[in-house]
């Protein structure tokens, strides 16, 4: 099933895919408790890839390769495995993307879509809103912001604290700061675009 057909009917990249749309393709040689990781895991993980990426096809994919090495390494904590693998492909994106702007030296603004179901107004908003929440984020500290993409991802404060190597106790601690941070941010964000249109 490709990624693009899985967000269509109005789901936005990183929403739960309904079980009855949801389809698992027979692999041959998966362990079974691989499998049902990955029918618990793959949504919060994707979810949590987009929120790296900002792209939901690239996200999807990234997931797929963390779940295709774990085929091959088999840990013993799948989940809080896949969680770090991610993160680590997300980082190396990043990374590759980085480099590649650095070597190009004209860049070409895409005309901005308008929405599916909405006027051109709509979508510049939405897009202005999701850029706001990406420089946001970016204001976060490195460990704030994996901290809340964690928990955005559903993983519980154990696992939060296993894979950033914060006590367990400090977790909630951090992600009130990261929140309260990242609303910070938003809102500054919110006023510094309402100051530049006048």
């Amino acid at each position: 099933m490709r990624n693009a057909e899985l967000w269509r009917g109005g789901r936005n990249p990183g929403d739960a895919i309904p079980h009855s749309e949801f389809h698992i393709p027979q692999l041959r040689n998966v362990p079974d408790d691989l499998a049902e990781v990955y029918r618990t895991t793959y949504h919060a993980l994707v979810r949590f890839l987009y929120r790296k990426v900002w792209d939901a096809e690239r996200a999807a994919d990234l997931a797929q390769e963390a779940f295709a090495r774990a085929l091959v390494h088999r840990p013993a904590n799948a989940r809080g495995w896949l969680f770090v693998v991610a993160a680590n492909l997300a980082r190396d994106e990043g990374r590759r993307r980085l480099r590649e702007r650095r070597h190009l030296t004209l860049l070409k603004a895409e005309p901005a879509a308008t929405g599916e179901h909405g006027e051109p107004e709509e979508a510049i908003d939405l897009e202005a809103r999701r850029a706001r929440v990406r420089a946001a984020l970016e204001e976060l500290t490195p460990r704030d912001r994996e901290v809340l993409l964690l928990w955005d991802a559903g993983l519980p404060y154990e696992e939060i604290a296993a894979q950033t190597g914060l006590a367990p106790g400090a977790v909630g601690t951090t992600l009130a700061r990261a929140r309260r941070r990242l609303v910070e941010a938003y809102e500054a964000g919110s006023e510094e675009t309402h100051v530049s249109r006048g």
